[in-house]
C-alpha cells in the first residue's frame, strides 16, 4: 500500500469520525444534562459534565407525572406497529413479486405514490376515519396511521425478487406444498436480514411519532412518551433537567433495541450490496 492509498485512508477516517462524533455530541449533552441540578443547567458558561450528579429529575418525572405510563404506551405502540408493518409489509412484498394478476403493476406505483405524499396530507381525513369508527383516544386508534408502511412493501419485494428465484418457488408447489407453506417455510427464513432492518425502521418511526398521537388522544394516559415530554414546555418556561432525563430514556429504548438488531441490519446490507 502507498503512501497516496494510505493518506486518503486517514482523511476518509478522519472525516467519518468527525461525523460520528458531531452526531453523538447532542446525545450525550443531553445525558449529561439529565443528571445535573435546575442551578447548573442554567450557568454560564455552560460545564459539559454535571459537578453534582442527581437522580432527582429522573424521580421527579415519574413522581409527578405519570411517565411510567406514557413509556408503555410507547413500547406497546411502537412494538405493535412494528409487528403489524412486518406482517403487512412481508405479505404484499411476496405477493407483489411472486404473484401475476391484472393490475399488479398500478397496485404496486399507487403503493409507491403514498410514500411520497406526506402524512400531514390525509391526516384529517384519517381522523375522521378514527372517529366514525369511535377509536379516538384509544390504542387501536393511535395504531391506524402506523399499520402499513409503503417503503416495507417495496423493500420485501425487491428483496424477493433479488434474492429468492422462481424455480425454489415452482419446486416447492410441485412437491405439493402448500402456498402458505411454501411463504412460512421458504420465503420467511430467506428474508431475515430484510425483515430486521424493516423492523428497525418501523420501531423508530413508531417510537418517534408525535402528530398523530397527539391528535388522537385526549387524556394522558394514553399519550405516548414523544407526547408527554412536550409538557414539561409551556409558553413561558422549559423545565430542562426534566426535558433532558425524559429525552434520556426516550433515546435509550430504541437504541437498546437497534443493538439488539445491528447484526441483521448489518447482514441485510452487506447481502444487498453482493446481489448482483
Amino acid at each position: 500500500m502507498n503512501k497516496n492509498n494510505i493518506l486518503q485512508r486517514l482523511i476518509v477516517h478522519f472525516i467519518l469520525l468527525s461525523g460520528a462524533i458531531f452526531m453523538i455530541l447532542p446525545f450525550c449533552w443531553v445525558a449529561v444534562n439529565s443528571f445535573k441540578k435546575p442551578a447548573e443547567l442554567i450557568v454560564y458558561p455552560p460545564s459539559f459534565l454535571p459537578k453534582e450528579p442527581t437522580l432527582s429529575n429522573f424521580i421527579t418525572i415519574f413522581k409527578e407525572t405519570p411517565f411510567f405510563r406514557w413509556l408503555l404506551n410507547s413500547v406497546e405502540f411502537a412494538i405493535l406497529s412494528t409487528i403489524s408493518i412486518l406482517i403487512t409489509s412481508t405479505l404484499s412484498g411476496y405477493i407483489l413479486a411472486k404473484f401475476k394478476f391484472p393490475g399488479r403493476g398500478l397496485i404496486f406505483i399507487t403503493i409507491l405514490a403514498t410514500a411520497i405524499a406526506p402524512f400531514e396530507v390525509y391526516m384529517i381525513s384519517l381522523y375522521l376515519i378514527a372517529s366514525k369508527l369511535r377509536i379516538l383516544n384509544s390504542m387501536i386508534g393511535i395504531l391506524l396511521g402506523y399499520l402499513v408502511m409503503s417503503f416495507g412493501i417495496f423493500l420485501i419485494r425487491q428483496n424477493v425478487i433479488a434474492s429468492i428465484p422462481d424455480e425454489l418457488i415452482e419446486a416447492a408447489r410441485v412437491d405439493g406444498a402448500s402456498e402458505l407453506w411454501i411463504f412460512f417455510r421458504v420465503v420467511l427464513p430467506l428474508l431475515k436480514g430484510p425483515m430486521g432492518a424493516l423492523s428497525i425502521l418501523a420501531f423508530l418511526q413508531a417510537w418517534t411519532a408525535f402528530v398523530w398521537p397527539l391528535l388522537v388522544a385526549s387524556s394522558k394516559d394514553m399519550y405516548t412518551l414523544e407526547v408527554g415530554l412536550a409538557l414539561f414546555q409551556t409558553g413561558f418556561s422549559v423545565d430542562y433537567g426534566k426535558v433532558s432525563a425524559g429525552a434520556f430514556i426516550a433515546i435509550l429504548i430504541p437504541t437498546i433495541f437497534f443493538l439488539l438488531m445491528r447484526r441483521t441490519f448489518f447482514e441485510s446490507i452487506a447481502l444487498t450490496g453482493l446481489r448482483e
